[in-house]
């Protein structure tokens, strides 16, 4: 005993100690991104800040608590807390209470007394299982692979969560869009029949051609073709966002509400602030820690069973004085052959830190590509917008003039056809292009990896974790 006690101690103070964090790994991002100078103050603010349409914060706010993705995002969290809580209860001793009664008989032949012998045998006491002394930090590295796990699960529960909120934003404006557009078309629609009915009227006084009639006829046709076309469109969106939402939308009607101006900072920061490279990293350390646990597998295995208690050979005398009892077994094994189980272990564990570190890096690479595809998009959008809005102008300039020609015979009235149908399209391209630029911005806060996206199963797992 005064060589055992001291080694658990040291076992104990051995197996609590963590294992050096290993360095995060260096995905070779640039300084700078393409298409922003960064600034290394920004972040990106709450999502309720950033999305601040009270109609589309229902949205969102009913997405993540019926969404089924989500829902299962969140279940895998919980998986992997539990996991990694009972991994850290591996650490900790096991001790059991047992109380044991035992009676038997031994035949005349098997005994000295050469007469069968009944015999009785009490015990009660406290138990320790085979318990690890963990000197070499193999259940250590175990334990930080699981920790390194769930922290991996609850960065991608809020990956999850912040792809939800993008979703329904983006569906939100398209909706929004298309509302614009069939207010738009229906507005052209009803004019055109107001129109076909004038010249039908003329027709039937004679006052102009039926070639003109037909020129409106297929005026209001290309309109009401178009009304169809968008309600078709918005019944599509409106059921995706049903799918997004987990179930029918809170009311409030979709607007293309204007967005705060958004700064991307610097690409390191994609470190601190996107889900998934968080994810990523988390894997890869967790990857670490298990190569560190197969390499410990290499040295002695230490172990330590242990009862204490009474025993008598009746029940009454387990009370007694002199009917204590106690036993200690230490173990140490180091196996010698074992068909190289653990050179293949090892290099199992190896080659998945590599996968790791390769989708670690690979992530890194595809953020750095959405932020840049992002800043490109809302730049360009920008000018688009811009040039739209200028053709709009020109076009109801135009659609104006030709219908002042036409009504004083200067024009005929194929002048007014084409003037008219190109200002619809204009019309038309004028709020796409402003609901791509909502679009772009949104998808800018994304890449960025949002702001606060709190996420409520967020909590510590049960068990000494290091």
């Amino acid at each position: 005993m005064r060589l055992i006690l001291p080694a658990a101690l040291a076992a104990l103070l051995a197996g609590c100690a963590p294992l050096t964090p290993q360095p995060a790994a260096d995905p070779g991002l640039p300084a700078r991104y393409a298409s922003d100078a960064g600034d290394a103050a920004v972040a990106p603010p709450a999502w309720r800040d950033y999305f601040a349409d009270p109609a589309l914060q229902a949205q969102i706010e009913q997405a993540l608590a019926h969404n089924r993705d989500r829902a299962l995002a969140l279940a895998r969290l919980d998986e992997a807390r539990a996991l990694a809580g009972l991994q850290a209860s591996q650490r900790a001793p096991q001790i059991a209470l047992d109380l044991q009664g035992q009676r038997a008989r031994v035949p005349a032949d098997l005994n000295l007394t050469r007469r069968p012998l009944l015999g009785d045998q009490f015990q009660f006491g406290l138990g320790l299982a085979s318990w690890e002394l963990d000197l070499w930090g193999r259940l250590a590295s175990l334990d930080t692979a699981a920790r390194q796990a769930w922290l991996a699960s609850d960065a991608a529960a809020q990956a999850v969560t912040l792809s939800l909120i993008h979703q329904v934003a983006q569906t939100w404006l398209q909706l929004a869009e298309l509302d614009e557009r069939l207010r738009l078309a229906r507005r052209a629609l009803d004019s055109r029949e107001e129109s076909l009915r004038i010249f039908t009227r003329r027709v039937e006084l004679g006052a102009t051609s039926r070639l003109a009639l037909t020129q409106v006829q297929l005026l209001q046709t290309q309109a009401a073709a178009l009304v169809s076309q968008l309600q078709q469109q918005r019944e599509a969106q409106w059921q995706a966002l049903t799918l997004l939402i987990g179930g029918a939308p809170a009311p409030g009607e979709p607007r293309l509400a204007e967005l705060p101006p958004l700064r991307a900072g610097l690409p390191a920061g994609l470190l601190r602030q996107r889900p998934d490279l968080i994810t990523a990293e988390h894997q890869l350390r967790a990857a670490d820690a298990n190569v560190e646990a197969a390499r410990a597998a290499y040295l002695p295995r230490i172990s330590l069973t242990a009862a204490f208690g009474s025993a008598s050979a009746e029940l009454s005398g387990l009370l007694k004085a002199g009917s204590s009892a106690w036993t200690v077994t230490p173990d140490v094994a180091l196996p010698l052959l074992d068909g190289g189980r653990r050179e293949q272990a090892l290099a199992v564990q190896q080659a998945r830190r590599r996968q790791a570190l390769l989708a670690y890096e690979r992530t890194a690479q595809q953020a750095l590509r959405d932020v840049n595809d992002a800043l490109s998009a809302r730049q360009r959008y920008a000018e688009q917008l811009a040039i739209a809005g200028q053709t709009l102008a020109a076009q109801a300039e135009r659609a104006r003039l030709a219908l002042r020609r036409y009504d004083t015979g200067a024009a005929a009235f194929l002048e007014v056809l084409d003037a008219q149908r190109d200002l619809l399209a204009a019309e038309q391209q004028q709020v796409q292009a402003r609901r791509a630029l909502l679009a772009s911005q949104a998808s800018l806060y994304a890449a960025l990896g949002g702001g606060d996206l709190v996420n409520p199963a967020n909590e510590e797992p049960k068990g000494n974790l290091p």
